[in-house]
């Protein structure tokens, strides 16, 4: 039995709406029922089994599923016109599937097929520009005006490419068709055509100022509104301030990244904004407070709680930076450093002395810890 005798879907068992799961399981099933193994020396089971494999293989492929439900089983013989080649005249077979460039297209693409048509439009290209801004400019947002130099369209022709007062015309070498075909062996290839570049239409006459392009390369004033909250790594899509398309083709976009300078006083990491705060160490004892303004324009009033150390953090819920196209702002965190002093007046060193006198270990625990634990280490 011959697979072309039989449709591959009576084959396989299955409806011809079948989904690919169900043509998967009915391969399944009967490939296990007429394998070789279960049916030894019988010859019709081997050719029934060839014959299910052949329905699977090209049912399971949607490209050849859509061919062969189109042209049937003579989609995939190359007896198919005159001499059983696929070029010349229209032969017997030939005029029932129309032209063969059609059935390369249906199951290869645009590879042998040429995409079934003209080219559309090509749309321009999307540009990048990369925009820094200071963290107080982040904080609050901004206009910002920027004058980059981009392809726009041509004002003497309107985009169009050509001279004012001309047109385009049909394409003689594809006949307005966008595509040509050779003959190569049995195969008939399509490809863009080399004069309109697929387009199926010439400019006879262009345009002097852009010549023939639709588009020439001019400054352009550009307004950016900068959210508040943006970060290093935003990027800002402003739809149709791209490149230009070729002869009046659609226009690209344009992204623009931002970047935010360093900041003398402030670190950030997302909305968290850090500083580090140096105190006396008489500050650090006895405690005190210490007033920091935020980027907002408030000044905090941060509690030193007494004996604090050094590498402490406080800290100040809401004076951070604004959640981007959101609600609310993230935290200050407040590092403290203490400080010793470097310069003592005599006065200064005399007092320091009296207070040295009266330590009795007490008053630095971690420091007495530690000395505690060499001599425990080390046998006193």
């Amino acid at each position: 039995m011959a697979s072309t005798d039989i449709d591959y879907y009576e084959l396989l068992e299955v409806s011809r709406d079948a989904d690919g799961a169900t043509i998967k399981s009915a391969y399944r099933k009967l490939a296990m029922k007429y394998h070789p193994d279960r049916n030894s020396g019988c010859t019709d089971s081997e050719a029934k089994f060839k014959a299910i494999n052949e329905a699977y293989d090209c049912l399971k492929d949607p490209q050849k599923r859509a061919t062969y439900d189109r042209f049937g089983h003579a989609a995939f013989q190359q007896g198919m016109g005159n001499g059983g080649g696929f070029g010349g005249g229209r032969g017997h077979g030939a005029s029932d599937f129309g032209d063969i460039g059609d059935i390369f297209e249906t199951i290869f693409g645009t590879a042998f097929g040429g995409g079934g048509g003209r080219a559309q439009p090509r749309r321009g290209a999307d540009l990048r520009y990369d925009l820094e801004v200071t963290l107080d400019e982040a904080f609050h947002g901004k206009t910002i005006e920027l004058e980059i130099e981009v392809s726009q369209n041509c004002e003497s022709c309107s985009g169009s490419g050509a001279k004012p007062g001309t047109g385009e015309r049909e394409c003689r070498m594809c006949d307005g068709h966008g595509k040509v075909r050779a003959k190569q062996g049995f195969f008939v290839i399509e490809r863009p055509c080399p004069t309109c570049h697929a387009r199926g239409r010439v400019i006879e006459d262009p345009c002097k100022e852009c010549r023939g392009e639709g588009r020439v390369d001019r400054p352009r004033a550009i307004e950016v509104e900068v959210p508040p909250g943006v970060d290093t790594g935003t990027r800002i899509r402003l739809a149709g301030k791209g490149e230009a398309g070729p002869r009046g083709a659609p226009p690209g976009d344009l992204y623009i990244f931002v970047h935010v300078k360093p900041h003398p006083v402030f670190q950030r990491d997302g909305t968290t904004l850090a500083t580090r705060v140096p105190i006396s160490f008489t500050t650090a004892a006895l405690g005190g407070t210490v007033e920091i303004p935020d980027l907002g324009g408030e000044t905090n009033t941060v509690e030193i709680p007494v004996g604090i150390q050094s590498g402490r953090q406080l800290r100040v819920r809401g004076a951070g930076m604004p959640v981007l196209q959101g609600r609310g702002r993230g935290d200050l965190v407040v590092e403290i450093a203490v400080e010793t002093p470097t310069r003592l007046s005599k006065k200064q060193k005399e007092l320091l002395q009296q207070f040295r006198d009266t330590e009795t270990g007490e008053e630095c625990p971690e420091s007495k810890g530690f000395f505690d634990k060499i001599k425990d280490a080390f046998g006193g």
